[in-house]
């Protein structure tokens, strides 16, 4: 029995360190990749380097030939490719010897009979498939699931993908069935059971299956940022709606962004604050800019020319010193948390990047020419 215990024990260490967090970090021209200690799991040693994508990285010791790597910083598919996209579903679109390709993370060609006009990458299980000018979906095993009869169509997000038919956009399962049907001028993925539309100039939302108009809205952001509200705009000004539609917190607001931990960051008279749920400003209006809090309690802000962090008191509990943002590359990008995530923040200083704590301390004082996001 105790060895067994062990045994387990052994296996259960060396599942979770095959697929713990890292990210990619460029140190003196070269890249490898950090844990979330900030000890090097893959030293620099790559030319170029992506991101972990199922569990396999896109790398290249030369920048001319690509493979992939494991989370030890093992070959798993040795450089051979011109140009390579990221794992996804266990397939990845390759360049190789001129052609575009699918391929296994075994480097083998898979999917050789598929018969479509361009190649688009797998997401979630399903890649956009086009032939005849018509776009639908196929799965992993090169079947088409959805027919492409579509004029323009999205990654599947939620169990659902949205659809261009006729000018119209709706919503289709993976098999091809209409959950929303196209009849609208814009539609949104569901989110938590929540979704935006709009006909022509009347916004709202689809429940039950029924278009419910929200009174006087001219647009209305989706629920991806949060599942019990959101914000919209009306005669100009952003306020807040609730999952049925109606006005929760009244539209006097230049600029607004997602409920977190109950406040909102807000924007009036060229300045940013928080509110509540009720509406009620809880951290003054004082602020350049301002983003959502973090599942921690802590947000981004800015006071003059940098970024610092506050508390859900409104306390400035790391000095405003940092960039957050750089060469297109965003921290906030949609359905990413905002800030802090699972207790670092990715931040820049003097053209160099690190991870803070949330006592607002370099991750094991290192700092990098580049570095992304953990997974």
């Amino acid at each position: 029995m105790k060895t067994a215990a062990i045994f387990f024990i052994l296996v259960f260490f060396s599942i979770n360190m095959s697929a713990q967090e890292l990210a990619l970090a460029n140190a003196k021209g070269e890249f490898g990749y950090i844990t979330k200690t900030g000890k090097w799991q893959i030293k620099p040693q790559f030319k170029v380097a992506k991101s972990f994508s199922d569990d396999v990285a896109e790398a290249s010791i030369d920048n001319k030939n690509w493979g992939f790597i494991n989370r030890k910083g093992e070959w798993v598919i040795e450089p051979q490719f011109e140009k390579t996209k990221a794992f996804n579903s266990g397939i990845a679109v390759v360049l190789k010897d001129k052609n575009w390709i699918y391929i296994n993370k075994k480097g083998e060609q898979v999917l050789k009979d598929l018969i479509t006009d361009k190649m688009y990458d797998f997401e979630n299980g399903y890649a956009i498939f086009r032939k005849d000018s018509g776009v639908g979906f196929i799965n992993t095993k090169g079947e088409v699931v959805v027919e492409p009869k579509f004029t323009k169509v999205f990654a599947f997000e939620n169990g659902s993908a949205k659809v261009l038919e006729n000018e119209k956009w709706g919503l289709v399962d993976a098999k091809g069935n209409y959950l929303v049907k196209t009849e609208y001028d814009g539609v949104s993925n569901d989110y938590n059971g929540h979704i935006i539309a709009n006909i022509g100039d009347r916004h709202g939302l689809i429940i039950n299956g029924e278009f419910k108009e929200v009174v006087g809205a001219e647009k209305i952001w989706d629920f991806s940022e949060n599942s019990e509200n959101t914000y919209a705009k009306k005669d100009g000004k952003l306020g807040f709606i609730n999952t049925k539609g109606e006005w929760i917190i009244e539209p006097t607001y230049d600029k607004a962004r997602a409920f977190n931990n109950g406040l909102a960051p807000v924007y009036k008279d060229k300045q940013w604050g928080y509110i509540n749920t009720s509406g009620e400003v809880v951290i003054p209006f004082q602020y350049r800019d301002a983003e959502t809090f973090s599942n921690g309690g802590l947000a981004p802000v800015k006071l003059s020319k940098e970024w610092g962090f506050i508390n859900t008191k409104g306390e400035l509990v790391i000095e405003d010193q940092y960039e957050i943002t750089a060469g297109g590359f965003s921290i906030f990008q949609k359905n990413n948390p905002k800030g802090f995530i699972d207790g670092l923040a990715r931040v820049k200083k003097k053209k160099s990047w690190t991870y803070i704590t949330a006592k607002g301390e370099p991750l094991n004082n290192l700092w990098f020419e580049n570095l992304e996001l953990f997974n």
